[in-house]
């Protein structure tokens, strides 16, 4: 086994493995391995990246097991950090590839629309949302590209909120907790933890509950369809539901495992009340959705967030905007072109 290759066991039957993600500063997806009377399932499957491939396979084989072996791949959300792998596990293994049906119809329409629906989509949105023109331009004239995440596996099973999964002889009960993603899901594990932690089982969490990071709250929209979402909302709505589960220990997809559940909840809720609650207040005249996102607080300063970074920004600001909007703190400014909103 390679050196790089961070293998930990947490006990039983249950190990996860560090996969780069190459060029990020997130560094690594924690893929799980649970075993099963069929074999052993993945959580999660890491990056489409040969170094991560690699890093995947030897770490199974540190688990004595390998990707043959494998039976099933359950997809927390469809991101390629999460999914990008798992068409090369189920061409290697024969295992079956779960998500939830709302992240399975992201996949669906990223591999059926044409990259020029797309461009088009995102300069209306853009401009709607009061992006300069030197921003918007580079769109009018993009040219396709062959990235991660463009042509993604289309999964061949969907998980049922509420239901255990097909993990012969194990208890996985699948948890809708929208948010991050429209189809994220967390995976209660409803057994007694090997180290009698007190609290009800182990949760993978995926990207929904991280020990140190508050999850990016983005727009996952259909371009033909109208609906207008409250991302935020449903993740909010969704922490509170993690946070009376109660798990004896949580098993993040990002830096590391970490107990009281509760106490984290409580933090993020607290955050993104404060992230509300400043967004008001910038409010005090009406702003573009733009012009909100370049007086946010970021982790970097506006003028150093790279192209890319700056439209999830945006969908993000649009995210906190759409949630003070439906709680009555904000209104749009009728007749405004591009859109204004301003604080109730």
């Amino acid at each position: 086994m390679a050196a790089s290759t961070q293998v930990t066991d947490h006990g039983g039957g249950v190990w996860g493995i560090q996969v780069p993600i190459p060029d990020n500063p997130l560094g690594h997806t924690l893929v799980y391995v649970v075993d099963t009377d069929r074999g052993p399932v993945l959580i999660d499957a890491g990056w489409d990246d040969p170094s991560s491939w690699d890093t995947l396979t030897e770490g199974l084989s540190a688990c004595g097991t390998s990707v043959g072996d494998l039976f099933g791949v359950v997809v927390t959300h469809h991101h390629p950090d999460h999914h990008g792998l798992s068409g090369r596990v189920r061409e290697a293994s024969g295992a079956w590839v779960a998500m939830h049906e709302a992240d399975l119809a992201i996949v669906r329409r990223t591999r059926e629309t044409r990259p020029g629906r797309w461009f088009t989509y995102m300069t209306a949105k853009l401009t709607a949302a009061g992006a300069p023109e030197e921003h918007v331009a580079p769109l009018r004239t993009a040219q396709p590209r062959t990235l991660p995440g463009l042509s993604p596996a289309l999964p061949d099973r969907e998980i049922v909120p509420g239901e255990f999964l097909d993990l012969p002889g194990r208890r996985l009960r699948a948890i809708w907790t929208p948010g991050h993603t429209p189809g994220h899901v967390c995976l209660h594990l409803e057994e007694s933890h090997p180290a009698q932690l007190p609290g009800h089982g182990r949760l993978f969490s995926g990207d929904h509950l991280l020990p140190e990071i508050s999850p990016h709250i983005g727009l996952y929209e259909d371009p033909d369809d109208v609906t207008v979402t409250d991302p935020l909302g449903d993740y909010l709505d969704s922490l509170e539901r993690i946070g009376r589960l109660a798990p004896a220990e949580i098993l993040p997809a990002h830096q590391y495992a970490f107990t009281d559940a509760a106490s984290r909840v409580g933090e993020l809720l607290s955050h993104h009340e404060t992230r509300l609650t400043d967004l008001e207040t910038l409010l005090a005249r009406p702003l573009t959705p733009w012009q909100l996102a370049e007086r946010m607080e970021w982790n970097r300063p506006w003028a150093d967030i790279p192209y890319g970074s700056r439209n999830i920004a945006i969908a993000e600001a649009e995210s906190h905007l759409r949630r003070l909007v439906k709680l009555g703190r904000a209104e749009a400014v009728p007749g405004s072109d591009p859109v204004t909103y301003v604080a109730v």
